[in-house]
């Protein structure tokens, strides 16, 4: 429940700002009781609500409480307010809908997508009503019921009766208390939902491995908490089962790794989800990889610097092999973040070996991994060229968001990145965009990295255009994703004032057995205007006033 503190800020912002009524600031905390008091009041003597379940809905509603004040409409006086307040709740219906759903925890903001048509009072709704009374009875708390009406919202159709039967059977089969058998169903709603036979062998399977992880293993006699702290357990748990492990197979494994349920907060085992997973392996096998190696957990993985090569020495890649990844993939090398480390690998198609090494047994280089020395691989040059560049851009800050990009995509602290940065434009956020969008679109990650070092103008273009140029390629051309790894630079000229019109000209003079050379898709689009014009000449001296006359397109601007 909120403190007295929050509820006044609350309702200080709502009437504050209300045409209809002002309410001097020393007279809102006692207003702000009155009209709970009020409502309370209203809901159980007048609608027949119980008492504590009619002050759970006047105190958990606060904005469409402080609303109902607002529209009073009459100047306020601090003696008879209550009494003015009481008498427009009984002569203007409220919508008591609005008041029960934000009091389970709905939005306000949303609240209004949800309440039934043409219905004002709960009475018409009474199954409604009466599952949540249910549900608050056993132990709900009434602010949090709507995780269970948001996701299940056909627990609300079924009776009190039949719902406090379906918990007490659950609660007498495993043997949990109501504390815990209530945080497990407010993070697996469907539990409540339904009798078919689809969901026994699911309940069934889930409540075995929970029964293994908070009784055999002890998790249970860990715990001294309410229903937060095993709402907090059950998020944790089903983060693993949103990898969509099966059911039923898990306890054990989850069991003798209790301790990520109890020492680690959701953000954490959240965070280390996403890093792992942008790696490009599975969820699947990032969450076997935090069950079998929870240390992880604790591991600094965001703020840390390392030396590309130095990192890669450290995890045990050869001499040999080092010097193969510094050839063919140099923009990777010099410093970087930890937290970029997944794109660097991917940068560098390390992936899968990184992956493997670390899920063997070698998670800890992970952990202790350290710098040398403080200039272990600091690259000066690109330090000096650094400086130099945002000393002498007007805009240091975007010119640092782009970099950022960079270095996010794996590319590290040298020069080669430096010559990027300067034909790459837009901001950090659109070169990501049209980064992902090529991604998207089936680029590998490490070849679409050697394309930007090649030909970084690629990205300066929006996804609309790039993916009109890949679908133009693939379909129109016939030719693979493949092609761009030869030639990037396809990417760069306007698709309809040079691709098209010299891709259908070249067509034109093969259906009329003009040419039979089999022109590559470069020489057709890469090939000079006067050098084309040269070309077609030889093909046929009439060739070129065709082009020209009708299939030549005159482009606004010059293209990336």
């Amino acid at each position: 429940m909120q403190n007295p503190k929050s509820v006044c800020t609350i309702f200080s912002r709502h009437l504050s700002s209300a045409a209809k009524l002002k309410i001097p600031t020393k007279y809102r905390p006692r207003a702000i009781k009155e009209a709970q008091q009020a409502v309370t009041e209203y809901l159980h003597y007048t609608k027949s609500i119980p008492f504590t379940y009619a002050e759970h809905i006047s105190k958990h509603s606060l904005n469409t409480l402080s609303k109902l004040i607002a529209d009073l409409g009459v100047s306020y006086s601090a003696p008879s307010f209550s009494s003015t307040f009481q008498r427009f709740l009984r002569y203007h219906p409220i919508n008591e809908f609005e008041f029960f759903f934000e009091s389970i925890g709905m939005d306000h903001a949303e609240v209004s997508c949800f309440l039934p048509a043409n219905k004002f009072f709960l009475s018409e709704d009474s199954c409604l009503l009466n599952a949540a009374c249910a549900l608050s009875s056993f132990g709900f708390p009434w602010h949090k019921l709507v995780k269970l009406y948001k996701e299940e919202v056909s627990i609300f159709s079924q009776s009190s009766q039949d719902l406090t039967a379906k918990l007490s059977r659950l609660k007498n089969y495993y043997g949990f208390s109501n504390v815990i058998l209530v945080g497990i169903c407010l993070v697996f709603p469907h539990v409540l939902a339904g009798n078919g036979d689809e969901w026994g062998t699911e309940i069934a399977t889930l409540f075995d491995d929970l029964k293994t992880i908070f009784v055999d293993f002890g998790l249970m006699s860990s715990v001294e908490g309410n229903v937060e702290v095993w709402y907090d357990i059950c998020r944790k748990i089903r983060v693993f089962y949103d990898f969509r492990f099966e059911k039923g197979k898990l306890g054990e494994l989850m069991g003798r790794n209790k301790s990520i349920f109890l020492d680690y907060p959701e953000e954490v085992l959240v965070q280390k989800v996403e890093y792992f997973c942008r790696f490009g392996v599975g969820k699947e096998d990032v969450g076997l990889l935090l069950l079998k190696s929870s240390e992880i957990l604790s591991f600094d993985l965001e703020t840390q610097v390392i030396s590309v090569k130095g990192f890669l020495n450290h995890l045990g890649l050869s001499a040999k092999e080092l010097k193969s990844v510094s050839e063919k993939y140099p923009y990777v090398l010099g410093r970087n973040k930890m937290a970029n480390l997944p794109h660097v690998m991917r940068a560098a198609d390390l992936q899968d070996w990184f992956f493997n090494k670390i899920t063997n047994g070698y998670y800890k280089l992970l952990g202790n991994y350290a710098l040398s020395n403080p200039d272990e691989d600091l690259d000066r040059e690109f330090g000096d060229s650094l400086e130099k560049l945002l000393s002498s851009s007007r805009t240091p800050h975007h010119t640092m968001n782009k970099l950022m990009f960079l270095h996010g995509i794996g590319y590290g602290e040298n020069t080669l990145t430096l010559k990027v940065l300067a034909k790459a434009h837009g901001t950090g956020s659109e070169l990501q965009e049209r980064f992902d969008c090529l991604l998207r679109n089936g680029v590998a990650f490490s070849k679409l990295c050697m394309m930007i070092r090649l030909t970084p103008k690629i990205l300066n273009q929006n996804p609309e255009t790039i993916e009109q140029k890949l679908d133009f390629l693939c379909q129109d051309l016939g030719s693979s994703l493949d092609y761009l790894y030869a030639f990037p630079t396809f990417l760069c000229f306007d698709l309809e004032y040079r691709i098209k019109p010299r891709y259908k000209f070249h067509m034109w003079l093969v259906e009329n057995g003009l040419c039979t050379k089999n022109y590559s898709i470069a020489s057709m689009v890469a090939t000079s205007e006067k050098s084309f014009i040269s070309r077609i000449y030889g093909i046929h001296p009439a060739a070129p006033k065709q082009w020209i006359e009708c299939f030549f397109c005159k482009r606004p601007s010059k293209s990336c």
